[in-house]
Formats: C-alpha cells, structure tokens, sequence
C-alpha cells in the first residue's frame, strides 16, 4: 500500500511524509485574527488542516496540533505602520481590546463547532506569550540581525540573507522584492524598505500596549507564530500550514526570524490552502460577492437562491483538492447538496444490508483506493469519488444485484464509517425523528393553508406557496385523496 505524501511548498514538490518522532506529529496552523466574524474562506483553511489531522489520526500518529489566537499585533493591510485591528474595531465599538477578542473568539468557536472541526490540542494566544516574544526579540538582536529604532525594533532582511535566504519558501529573490519596493510615510526609520517589525512603538493613540526593553509597545504581528509554534512543538516540528496569503510574508518571516533567533528551520514541511472565488471571481465587499457564514446558512443573499447546511458545505469545499482555487456558486452548491444527501442516503441503507454466504462486491479494493486517494497529498475528490463507488455498491447490494458475505459487510461498514464520518468529518445522519416529526407538520400546514388558498379561489397565493417549496426542492403531489409532498 501506499505511503502518505504531502505537497511541500518548501521544496515545490510532494514528498513522502517522514515524522520527527515515530507515531508522533506536531502541526502548527496559523489561527485567525479576532477582530471580526469569520468568513468561508477562514472555513476552508481550518477545514482543510481538520482533515490532515484526522487523516494523520487514522494513520495511526499520536498528533499535537497547535493553533494560535491572533489577539494584538496584526496591522491593517499588514504594514508595520498604522491601526491594530483589534484595536481599531475596539475604538468604533467604544469597548475594551479584550471584549473585542473574547466577542469574535467566541464566534469563530462556534463556526467551528458548527461546520464539525475538531478542536486542537493547544490554543495559545499572542498576548499569553508576550514574556516570550520579548525574550526572542532581543535574541534576534544579540545575534546581529534587528535593530531597535525610535522605540521599535526591526529585523535587518539585508543582514541576514548575507548569511541565510530570505525568500526561500516563496520562490522570491531580494534583488527583486528591493525593486519593487519604494519608501513610505512612517519607514523612514528602518534602515531598508524590506525590513520589518519584530517590535512596535506604541504612539498615544494605541490602545494595547506593554512595556519592554526599548520602551512601550507590542510586537510584530510575524513574532507570535514563531514564538508558540516552537514552545508547543519544538525549535523543529512536522508540519506548519495556513492560507496562501500567509505564505508570503508572514511565513517568509517566521522562518527568518526562527533562524536568526539562533534555531533552526522551523517545519520540514509547509502546507498551504487555495483561494476562494465567488460566481468566477475574486471575493470583494466592493464587488458585492462576499457572502458570511450565516447569509450561506439562510440563503439571504442575491447570488444564493437558498441556504445550505453546514455539512453540504462542508461535502462542497471537501469535492476540491485544498491546493486549487474553488469557486462558489449556487449551483455548484445545489448539487453538491445532491451529492451529498446522495451519500448520507447509502449511509443509512448501509444499517439494513442483508448479507450472503458468497460476496460479489470487492470491498477491500474500495478500502485501498481510499486509503491510495488520502495518501496522495490528502486528495479528498478522488476520496468522494472512490466513496461513491461504495455508494454504488451498497445500493446494488440492497437491489439483490450483487451479494455481501458478514465479513465483507463488516469490512464495507468500516470502510465507509472510517472516510465519511472519521477523515471527511461529514455528519452521516442530517435528520432526527424530532426534526423529521417538526418538518411533518410544517408541511402540512403548507398543504392546508394552499388548500385554503385555493379555496377562497387566491390562486396566485396557492402558486406562491407552491413555486417556494418547489425552490427548496419540495414538490407538491396533488390526487383525488389529497395532497403529498416529496423531498427530491
């Protein structure tokens, strides 16, 4: 059978998977910043490394996942100049940085929890650890690489590729990043445009603030990564992974900073998700196709014609690899509903198998390709599609079209438990008799207040009502004995 590979972005190709530490696997993924709700594209991220750790679990590897927290020293647009975002988003709300924080750390928790994503081993934050990033602060400038300027320190990029590369996990050469830079307002002080912030003056109008060496002020938003990635896992650790929005250059950074601070390469390999598009097109509020979590719950949106499910959602984003751009829209999302009610529905049949004493399905194959597909840089669609094979046979099995001894049966219900529940996370059963008995009578009050409408002859009611549920998928059957609805 196969060995687990992973796409390296260090390396630019996909290599096979060697742990540190036999049976053992520390992942760092670079968490959110709470300064406002999370989006889908937050989702995918997280959702993604949800299925590396639960595959790694399968595999047997004991796994300390690590996921950080981002609670001051993110800037906006990413400079090393202007507002925190916290901090900012405190002023506008007249409220403490902390309520801010502890408001949306709340929420991002609970999109988590409602899309299934498994909580990690440790969840640090920037501020429980400012002692530390001090401490790696002056490391770095004992070492020669960053020097303290107006009360804020900065990494000196020149300096330390004379000696080590910088650009190395982006593919980007410094002769080209000092051309494309130019100087601007508030840079003055750094010796080269390309240097950045490991600390930060505070000015008056900073909210959060603490005291160090160099005066009061918080640390660069690159620092808190390097700083609790290597505490929790090691100067060394298996796997660091984020957005490829992260890759440069916040990732760019911690690995500069790891090996200036006298450690070594902080991961051997680097994981990096995709972008989301909406309807083809890049996701912009000034574009009006950036849809949250809840108007994707509802359907309250222009480019939706109804809501969906979290688990649809999750089936939807688990049918594209998390290396490649996926696109939203609709349609596509209507019928990954399809699909994946499709898949719940064999789920269910699965429990009422009736075996043989021959069986003419080969279940072992089916368990094989699945394990083939994730070991391929864990490629969910080819797992969805190999899944589907066992859809298909667990449904010619409950047509007496093919037959299953007990023991193939055992191994099927495994099979398919292990990669649609365990390692895709999908939640098998969407339904429970409390929900089933309450859509009952729903309907039913649908079908009586048409039959009412009707009645009195307000036939565009009776049309109205009709034409909504048939835009959920509802179809009314009308017959002499009354009328019946139908999910399809």
């Amino acid at each position: 059978m196969s060995k687990l590979h992973i796409y390296n972005t260090l390396s630019g190709k996909k290599e096979e998977f060697k742990s540190i530490i036999d049976n053992h696997v520390g992942m760092y993924v670079c968490g959110p910043t709470v300064y406002s709700d999370v989006h889908i594209g937050n989702v995918r991220t997280f959702l993604s490394f949800d299925i590396v750790y639960r595959y790694l679990k399968y595999l047997g590897y004991s796994v300390r996942y690590v996921r950080n927290i981002t609670d001051v020293g993110h800037l906006l647009n990413d400079a090393d100049s202007g507002e925190d975002k916290i901090g900012k988003q405190a002023k506008l709300l007249n409220l403490e940085p902390m309520e801010v924080v502890q408001h949306y750390t709340n929420g991002f928790h609970d999109v988590m929890k409602a899309y299934n994503i498994t909580p990690p081993s440790i969840e640090p934050s920037a501020t429980g650890h400012l002692i530390e990033q001090i401490e790696l602060v002056q490391e770095i400038i004992d070492q020669g690489f960053a020097y303290e300027a107006g009360g804020s320190v900065y990494f000196d990029v020149k300096k330390y590729n004379e000696s080590h590369h910088y650009g190395k996990l982006s593919g980007r050469k410094i002769e080209d990043l000092l051309s494309n830079t130019r100087e601007l307002d508030g840079q003055s002080e750094k010796r080269n445009p390309l240097d950045f912030a490991i600390w930060k003056n505070a000015d008056e109008s900073h909210i959060m603030r603490w005291n160090s060496p160099w005066g009061e002020g918080f640390p660069g938003w690159h620092l808190e990564c390097t700083v609790m990635s290597t505490k929790y896992l090691g100067d060394t650790f298996d796997i660091h992974g984020g957005g490829m929005d992260l890759k440069f250059p916040h990732h760019e950074c911690e690995i500069a900073q790891s090996k200036a601070g006298g450690k070594s390469d902080p991961a051997n390999y680097w994981m990096h998700t995709n972008m989301l598009t909406m309807n083809g097109a890049k996701m912009s509020k000034s574009v009006g196709n950036v849809v949250s979590i809840e108007e994707l719950k509802t359907g309250n949106h222009d480019l939706l014609e109804k809501g969906f499910s979290e688990n649809v959602i999750r089936f939807f984003i688990l049918q594209s690899h998390y290396s490649s751009t996926l696109d939203i829209s609709s349609s596509a999302l209507s019928a990954s509903e399809k699909g994946c009610e499709k898949l719940m529905k064999a789920m269910e049949t699965l429990k009422e198998l009736k075996t043989s004493e021959s069986s003419t399905v080969d279940v072992t194959a089916l368990q094989e390709k699945c394990v083939t597909s994730m070991n391929d840089d864990f490629n969910t669609p080819i797992l969805i599609a190999h899944l589907f094979d066992g859809v298909k046979m667990i449904n010619g099995i409950a047509a007496d079209k093919e037959t299953i001894t007990e023991i193939d049966l055992a191994q099927l219900t495994k099979t398919m438990n292990d990669f649609v529940v365990d390692v895709l996370g999908l939640k098998a059963t969407t339904k429970t008799v409390s929900q089933d008995s309450v859509t009952e009578e729903l309907m039913q009050l649908f079908i009586q207040l048409r039959k009412e409408a009707k009645d009195n002859k307000n036939f565009a009611l009776a049309d109205e009502i009709r034409n909504k549920l048939t835009s959920l998928s509802i179809e009314l059957k009308d017959s002499r004995e009354g009328t019946t609805w139908e999910k399809n």
